[in-house]
């Protein structure tokens, strides 16, 4: 698999030199996502820009990697402005794969989810008794 990576911090960007996300690349990725998660990294920015295509192996492989950034509040951010490219990858149905058409807003993105992770999102700190007497207005 052709890549470069660059580690930040926040997540480590993957710029992808492949053409299809096929045949061996899958398993190449998936190895590499696997010791970065082993390095503590749970989010993955892949700029898939020049990639066209994608395999049976190379979606069960991005459902993998999706599903294992998101149970360790991580994130995989695929980068594309393929159209056609970005129609292939939704119609896969793959749970909250985020597809992003820039560098800078997949970051975003990233920070985005790490402050809702830090800050508890949907955990508004108000438990049962703080309504307690208090009745469904019938008035709209």
């Amino acid at each position: 698999m052709n890549h470069k990576l660059e580690k930040k911090e926040q997540y480590v960007f993957i710029e992808l030199e492949e053409a299809a996300f096929a045949g061996e690349v899958p398993a190449a990725f998936e190895e590499t996502a696997r010791s970065l998660f082993r390095e503590d990294y749970h989010s993955l920015i892949v700029n898939v820009q020049q990639t066209k295509s994608i395999d049976a192996q190379g979606t069960a492989v991005l459902k993998k990697i999706n599903w294992l950034c998101a149970n360790d509040l991580g994130l995989l951010v695929l980068i594309t402005r393929d159209d056609d490219f970005i129609d292939t990858l939704e119609a896969l149905k793959i749970p909250d794969l985020t597809i992003l058409p820039t560098k800078e807003e997949a970051i975003d993105a990233v920070f985005m989810n790490n402050l809702e992770n830090e800050f508890g999102a949907g955990d508004d700190d108000y438990d049962d008794e703080d309504y307690e007497g208090v009745s469904e207005s019938k008035e709209p």
